[in-house]
């Protein structure tokens, strides 16, 4: 019988794509492990390859299409002796099914109460109505009844036409509403209001691509529900520097040159091996405890940014990290990177050093239990341990920390030993 090829979830984070672009035409004959299309997801641009094998018949998103849910049929595959007509049309009925209303109005499943409850209708069950994913889109912002617009496409498919062409109609096909008792949840403007308040001033709008919508929700999330606080330590990098001058001196012949980041990637790594309790992650209902150092590094990449993982970091030297680390970049910013290399570890670094900033706070990257933020080296006068004012380099570290996971002595024990670790970085080369 025809097979349904649906969107894939290639990550574990996965909600929707982009498909970017078809690798097959209707009528080509494909094999299982044969490449099928690219999809673009929030972080990487990968390869989704057929599992079934046969014909295709009908390709039913376009390349380019945005936000395709996972699960939607993309395409329907046709077996040895099929055709066209064996394809089944989806149902048109509308399924409905008791609904309660949401702070935000949409419906879900309710279950039996013995309290008493607010009126509300059956809601229509989209995801049977055979329609294009833009159609869709299209329909929930206009809050249209897509079970009440008439399809013009391949097999009564609705496409964008027929529902902007319903949407101009006089009396548009609503979507019942809810009725609450509740009150009303303060909301944030919505994105039509906030465009009026700029009417008359010269501005460009820019769509968000599917990264910056990830980067949105979930840095919103972590704000809202990560309880954050900060620990803030000056560490001293005159030795550091002068080792990284020797180490980097010795090492030109073969083409290899340290930063002060990949100190400080090592760095971490071992102060994760030295506070062991510091290495784990919020798991909802529990703490993880990692044992290997896998550190995450933030790389800032056109319209977003990645955290591309070092797994265990602290087993790996210098110079091995320097080189992971510098091809892990360039794949990020090209966006080609695996779902396992930017998924994982504990702990992350994000290094705005190199803009010339003095400090600032990071959002920690959920589910991690802390990130640092480090700044730039500066020269600065201090009081050394004689009692001399004299001039050092200083950086300014700050780690954000998840209450959840580490409180305030475990964080403090955390950054000191990376601090101890930069401050005497000979502890790095062993």
């Amino acid at each position: 019988m025809p097979v349904e090829i649906l969107m894939p979830a290639l990550s574990p984070t996965m909600e929707e794509g982009t498909l970017a672009k078809w690798l097959v035409q209707e009528g080509d004959e494909v094999s299982s492990g044969d490449l099928l299309a690219e999809i673009e997801t929030d972080k990487a641009t990968m390869e989704f390859e057929a599992v079934d094998e046969g014909m295709v018949a009908s390709i039913l998103v376009a390349e380019g299409t945005e936000g395709v849910k996972v699960n939607t049929p993309i395409a329907v595959l046709l077996g040895e002796g099929e055709d066209a007509n064996d394809i089944e049309m989806p149902s048109t009925t509308p399924q409905a099914e008791p609904a309660e209303p949401s702070k935000s109005g949409s419906s879900a499943r309710s279950e039996p109460s013995s309290t008493p409850s607010v009126p509300v209708q059956a809601a229509v069950d989209e995801s049977r109505m055979f329609a294009s994913p833009l159609a869709r889109r299209i329909a929930r912002e206009m809050n249209l009844d897509l079970a009440q617009i008439k399809g013009s496409g391949p097999r009564g498919r609705i496409v964008k036409a027929d529902v902007e062409a319903a949407a101009s109609e006089p009396s548009a096909p609503a979507l019942p509403s809810m009725t609450t008792t509740a009150a009303t949840v303060p909301s944030e403007p919505s994105a039509d209001a906030i465009t009026r308040m700029y009417e008359g001033r010269d501005f460009e709008e820019v769509s968000l691509d599917g990264m910056r919508r990830t980067i949105a929700a979930r840095l919103s999330e972590a704000k809202r529900t990560i309880p954050h606080f900060y620990l803030r330590r000056d560490i001293r990098l005159d030795q550091l520097l002068d080792l990284r001058s020797q180490i980097n001196r010795q090492l030109e012949t073969r083409g290899i040159k340290l930063s002060v980041n990949d100190f400080i990637i090592k760095a971490c790594a071992l102060a994760l091996q030295q506070v062991p309790a510091a290495n784990a992650v919020w798991a909802g209902d529990r703490i993880l405890r990692l044992r290997p150092s896998d550190v995450a590094v933030a790389v800032a990449v056109d319209g977003g940014l990645f955290t591309p993982l070092l797994r265990d970091a602290h087993a790996k030297p210098l110079s091995e990290l320097s080189a992971e680390m510098k091809d892990l970049a360039a794949r990020a910013r090209e966006r080609r990177l695996a779902p396992h290399e930017y998924q994982g570890g504990s702990f992350s670094i994000s290094n705005l050093g190199m803009f010339g900033i003095d400090s600032f706070d990071a959002v920690i990257n959920p589910p991690h239990g802390s990130i640092l933020a480090v700044g730039a080296g500066m020269r600065k006068p201090i009081v050394d341990q004689d009692g001399q004012l004299i001039s050092a380099t200083v950086m300014s570290a700050t780690l954000s920390v998840d209450h959840r996971v580490i409180d305030g002595a475990l964080g403090a024990s955390f950054l000191q030993a990376i601090k101890e670790n930069l401050e005497n970085p000979f502890t790095t080369l062993v």
